[in-house]
Formats: structure tokens, C-alpha cells, sequence
């Protein structure tokens, strides 16, 4: 069997690509790297310096439905930070734009901090300790 080198890349659908986009850049620090449109979706993939690439397509026949993690599918999408100070500097940078956040949980294995995107989509800062 081959190897896993790792995850290449997420993809996510949501309801307004740009909007997605300019929420990622502004607030995760995310770049813009490719736009690729076609006649049924608007798709955009950015790059964050950590490596971590995030493709947003916007299904021009979209359902209206909210992001449930309930659902079978995608729960959340976590993104791992250095250290349990990484999170509490996240945080502050969450209330300079208005997200909506969790206090830092601990865990066994790590502290996380959980908040979502414009979609609903869960997303956290995860500090493996």
C-alpha cells in the first residue's frame, strides 16, 4: 500500500464565494490562489502560510440548508496552532472582527477553541499539547 503524505487539501461548499473568501483572507489570513469558474459553481482556492489549502465552491444550484454537524458528512474542521497562547491571541483577533467564539476547552490530549465561519461551518484552533 502507498503512503499518506498528509491531507492535500479541503474543500467546502457555501452560499457566497466571495463573501467566504474575503472572511477567510481577512479574519484566518488565508491568500487568494486560483478562481476557477464554471457554468454550475464559482470556485476559489486559497492558501494559508501554514500550508493549509481551502477550496470554496459555491453551487449555482445551491440548497439553502444551514450547516448542521449533525449531518452525516463533514463535523468541523480543525487548524492547529502552536501553543495554548496561539489560542488566547486568536481569540483576541475573533473579537476584532466580530466572531463568534468558544472559551478554550482542554482536553487530554490538546486545548481547542471553537468558532464558525459565515456558512455555520464548525471550525477550531487546535494546541496538541
Amino acid at each position: 500500500m502507498s503512503e499518506l503524505m498528509g491531507v492535500s487539501h479541503i474543500s467546502l461548499s457555501v452560499k457566497d464565494r466571495d463573501a467566504s473568501v474575503r472572511w477567510y483572507t481577512e479574519v484566518l489570513g488565508f491568500k487568494e490562489f486560483a478562481t476557477m469558474d464554471e457554468e454550475r459553481w464559482l470556485r476559489t482556492v486559497c492558501l494559508h502560510d501554514s500550508l493549509a489549502i481551502v477550496g470554496f465552491t459555491q453551487h449555482l444550484d445551491v440548497r439553502e440548508d444551514d450547516f448542521d454537524h449533525r449531518r452525516v458528512g463533514i463535523d468541523h474542521v480543525a487548524f492547529a496552532v502552536p501553543s495554548r497562547a496561539a489560542l488566547d491571541a486568536w481569540a483576541r483577533r475573533f473579537e476584532q472582527f466580530g466572531v463568534t467564539y468558544s472559551s478554550v476547552v482542554e482536553s487530554p490530549f490538546g486545548a481547542v477553541l471553537s468558532f464558525r465561519d459565515p456558512d455555520g461551518i464548525a471550525l477550531e484552533l487546535f494546541a496538541m499539547e
